[in-house]
């Protein structure tokens, strides 16, 4: 049984810095794409970013670019996301999702596994 957890989110202020992890179990994690999808309250699901399964394909969305990092630790089973220059439309809870083919479309994690979510809010 595929099984994520996410850890890290915190209140933070406008310009501070979070990091995020996702422990993964249940399966091969060296084999898998993963991602970073974030929902805000009465939004839907947004992209945030993805690594490839080796961890040297990082992609983010337009919104984050320049100011999160994706990377993985394969031997752990591990999924991170550095979250720096913070803003209040950053706020949202996170989640990791384990990924099979498409990846930038919300549509795609209709049926990808994913964590509980962790809550990131930025707020002075």
């Amino acid at each position: 049984e595929v099984h994520l957890v996410e850890s890290g989110g915190a209140l933070v202020q406008p310009g501070g810095s979070l990091t995020l992890s996702c422990e993964a179990s249940g399966f091969i994690f060296g084999d898998y794409g993963m991602s970073w999808v974030r929902q805000a309250p009465g939004k839907g699901l947004e992209w945030v970013s993805f690594i490839n399964s080796v961890g040297d394909w990082p992609k983010y969305a337009t919104s984050v670019e320049g100011r999160f990092f994706i990377s993985r630790d394969n031997a752990n089973n591990t999924l991170i996301l550095q979250l720096n220059s913070l803003k209040t439309e950053d706020s949202a809870m996170y989640y990791c999702a384990r990924v099979l083919g498409c990846y930038s479309r919300p549509s795609c994690y209709d049926s990808y596994p994913r964590g509980q979510g962790t809550q990131v809010t930025v707020s002075s």
